[in-house]
């Protein structure tokens, strides 16, 4: 059994994505690791934070974004796309670049993979999710946040990423451009592995979260749009009330130690409430409302949630 692990990005270093962490958290279970690195800016440092991984195993593509003829977001997907299609493993190992695997997952995901080779009926693989916010100790427990979604898929030529990369879908003829088409598209059949994706990509120092959003606003809407929506925007993104939000209590990946270590924007945060500049879907009193009910009431499970797959009991 080989597994090829894959990831785009684009100015990483530039938009404090740790796309370093991502890439080394699934290495270890990974024969070959293909990244699709994009047209940096001149100010960005992200190959030079992929190559000082040192790793043999890692080959980079480097890619043109063509934000005209992939729009609202579905350039993410033709990019991962890119390097999926360079991936020769059995199983295929999708990681965004501010999503890390915890090394205690790893032998389970690599053995679910082995478990599940022979079953040609599994297209994928199904991981639960922990979305971190604002720091390191707190994260969104939410029926606003999804809280599955595919990151493993069998190397299939009519699998593709879909949408704005978050997902994957089976495309039978496909045209290569249209991510955003349901029409023609089937949900993947996936098994469940007992193991997490944690996400950190709403765990960055508050100027560059706001950077960061102008750039995916950028990516999705376009840089007239963007320049109208946050130009009465302050500099410094506001998390809003961390106290209203779960407190994380285990450990965090041993690869993040170096990211954890650079935290030093606590007193930019607030934790004892009080009005912010926006309020955060996660605050708003419907999914404050829907998420006590699910998690009270029917075990997690979210009423009318997102659900872009087809689970198998397996």
């Amino acid at each position: 059994m080989k597994i090829s692990g894959f990831s785009m990005v684009r100015n990483a270093t530039k938009l404090y994505y740790p796309i370093r962490e991502a890439i080394e958290s699934i290495l270890p279970i990974c024969d070959e690791f293909v990244v699709a690195l994009g047209n940096c800016d001149d100010d960005d440092r992200t190959e030079e934070e992929i190559l000082s991984i040192g790793s043999d195993k890692i080959k980079i593509i480097h890619t043109t974004w063509d934000l005209e003829k992939f729009p609202r977001g579905t350039v993410h997907a033709h990019q991962s796309n890119i390097a999926k299609e360079a991936c020769s493993g059995d199983w295929l190992f999708y990681i965004q670049s501010d999503e890390v695997v915890h090394e205690k997952y790893l032998p389970v995901i690599k053995a679910r993979c082995e478990e599940l080779l022979d079953d040609e009926k599994v297209e994928g693989l199904l991981f639960h999710y922990k979305h971190f916010w604002g720091d390191y100790d707190h994260y969104v427990l939410s029926h606003a946040w999804y809280p599955r979604e595919i990151r493993i898929v069998r190397n299939r030529p009519d699998i593709y990423s879909w949408w704005s990369a978050q997902t994957f879908r089976r495309i039978p003829e496909f045209d290569g451009v249209s991510y955003r088409e349901k029409k023609g598209t089937y949900k993947l059949n996936v098994a469940a592995v007992d193991a997490y994706i944690y996400h950190y990509g709403f765990v960055r120092p508050p100027r560059y979260m706001q950077k960061k959003r102008k750039a995916f606003n950028t990516i999705h809407r376009g840089v007239q749009n963007t320049e109208e929506r946050f130009k009465n925007d302050a500099d410094l993104y506001d998390y809003g009330d961390l106290s209203r939000i779960q407190e994380f209590t285990e450990t965090h990946p041993k690869v993040m130690d170096r990211m954890i270590s650079r935290f030093d924007w606590k007193d930019q945060l607030r934790y004892e409430g009080g009005p912010g500049e926006h309020m955060q879907k996660h605050e708003k009193m419907k999914y404050r409302l829907l998420t006590w009910i699910e998690q009270n009431f029917l075990g997690g499970k979210q009423l009318f949630g997102y659900k872009n797959y087809k689970l198998l009991k397996r």
